[in-house]
Order: C-alpha cells, then structure tokens, then sequence
C-alpha cells in the first residue's frame, strides 16, 4: 500500500517526539524503563497514528481495533502515544509512577483511557488479546486485535500455549507484534534463554510470520497491511528493533532496560533528539 513521502516523514516527527516525552517522563518519576520505549517508538506511531482505527475522544468507541501491551513494562511509549494522540493531555504524562496517577509502572485498564487490558506479570497479553480476538469472532465483529509483546516474554510458557491456541483457532483477525530487541533484565535473550529460530517455531503452530526492521516504518506499515489480508490463520510481526533507540550512548546496551536517566545524560539524549527532529523537518 502506497504511502506519500510526506506521510512517512510527519511519522518519524511523531515518533521522534515521543522518545522525548518518554526520556522526559523518566527523568522526572526517577524510574522505570528506558530501552524498550524508545526502541518501539516508529512503531507506536505508526500504529496510533497510521494503522488504527479508533477515536481519541470517544475512547470505547465499539468498532475500535484493540491493542493490548503485554510487556507492560515498555508503557511510557503507550502513554506518550496516547497522549499525543489526543486521549488526555500532555501534561498528565508528568505525572508517570505518581502516587494516584492513572499512568502506572504497568498499564491498568479503567483509570486511563485507551489502555485496553491491565499487564505486569509477561506472558498474560497474548492471551488477553485471543480472548478478544475469539470473541470478535463470535460476535461478528470487524475489528482487529493487536498485541505488542517482547521477545523476554517468550520464556513464558503461557505464551506459547496462547501461540498454539491462536493457531488452531486461525484468529486471522489477531496481530501479534513481537519486539525483538534482543535483550531483557538479566542481559540478551539468546544468553539467557535462546528463542532462534523464532520464527520457524510461529510458522510450526500455524502462524504467518513476517520479518521487519521495526525502524522502518514505512516496512511495519506494509507488514501490517499483508497481516490484513491473510485469511486463514494469526499473523506475528517480528520486529527487529534497537534498544535505546535515538541516543546514541543507549542504543544495545541492555543496562538501559531498567535505568532512567540523570538530569546531564537527559540534557545529551534531548539535545541528540531534537537535533534529529530539525534533520527529519529539513528533508
């Protein structure tokens, strides 16, 4: 599906803007996670600013696609999104981790709108968006199921049950998005426990499996739009994406995954950031 050169641009702006805000939103609740929101960022705003159908303001709008984050953890970037988008303002994102503040560690479902399903323990978010999937089915419903889910949590053996469902029920209406950045708490995924080959383990369970570089969003858009048209069985994006993307002294070091930056290393990833949003408005 074509999409204009100027669109494709507007949506790095969008996602370059939302690495801001995450780094913005740390600094300030003095924690949570850093490595995994920023590399997810192109695809964040591609999603809710390209590929979803719904309505900011009327948050429960019934004919809304469905996304679920199930590794909760990278939540600033949904937040920010959100955000962004017009489904509160942007200054409730000071508010991250506050006590009382509907933008929790984890996402929660009812104390902010937009956030579709409640996460923390990884390997629940498949399963929460196969449960919405099946019943879109059973209802007649058009809508689609997005669930975004990191490469860690395959570890889980609740995913791969959910995998196996999925596919045996050929939820077509179901995009899993895989974040396969390669590291977790402890350190990269294949020192901890190895997942290659990924992708041939989804296709075994009845997936179709499409490969992205998740920084392209011009690809993911693409991957999304092939997703749509495969009738006959779930399809997962395997998203290849750097952690810490967009500054240069975070990028793939897995240390990040769970640091917030101090008020210096904040004023260099900012300068770095805005430094590209004058780049990405020149072209």
């Amino acid at each position: 599906m074509f999409v204009s050169h100027k669109r494709i641009k507007d949506l790095y702006g969008v996602a370059n803007r939302l690495r801001q805000d995450v780094i913005a939103m740390l600094e300030k609740a003095g924690s949570g996670h850093l490595a995994g929101p920023l590399g997810m960022a192109d695809i964040f705003a591609a999603l809710y600013f390209y590929l979803l159908n719904h309505k900011p303001k009327q948050p429960l709008y019934e004919k809304r696609d469905r996304l679920v984050l199930s590794n909760g953890h990278i939540c600033p970037i949904q937040y920010a999104a959100l955000a962004r988008a017009g489904y509160f303002p942007l200054k409730k994102l000071e508010t991250l981790r506050q006590y009382g503040s509907g933008l929790q560690g984890h996402p929660h479902r009812g104390v902010l709108p937009g956030i579709e399903a409640t996460s923390g323990p990884l390997g629940e978010g498949l399963s929460q968006g196969i449960g919405m999937a099946l019943a879109a089915k059973m209802n007649g419903e058009k809508y689609r199921i997005y669930v975004v889910l990191s490469d860690g949590e395959h570890d889980e053996g609740s995913t791969w049950e959910a995998i196996m469902f999925a596919g045996k029920n050929k939820l077509n209406n179901l995009t899993a998005i895989v974040d396969r950045n390669n590291i977790q708490i402890d350190g990269f995924t294949e020192d901890v426990m190895p997942l290659e080959p990924l992708a041939e383990k989804y296709k075994s369970f009845g997936w179709n499996v499409l490969s992205v570089d998740g920084h392209n969003i011009e690809e993911f858009i693409s991957a999304v739009h092939e997703a749509r048209a495969v009738y006959e069985k779930p399809t997962v994006i395997i998203a290849h994406t750097i952690p810490g993307k967009g500054v240069d002294f975070m990028e793939g070091d897995y240390h990040w995954h769970g640091m917030v930056p101090n008020k210096i290393q904040t004023r260099e990833a900012m300068r770095e950031l805005r430094s590209l949003q004058g780049k990405i408005n020149a072209e």
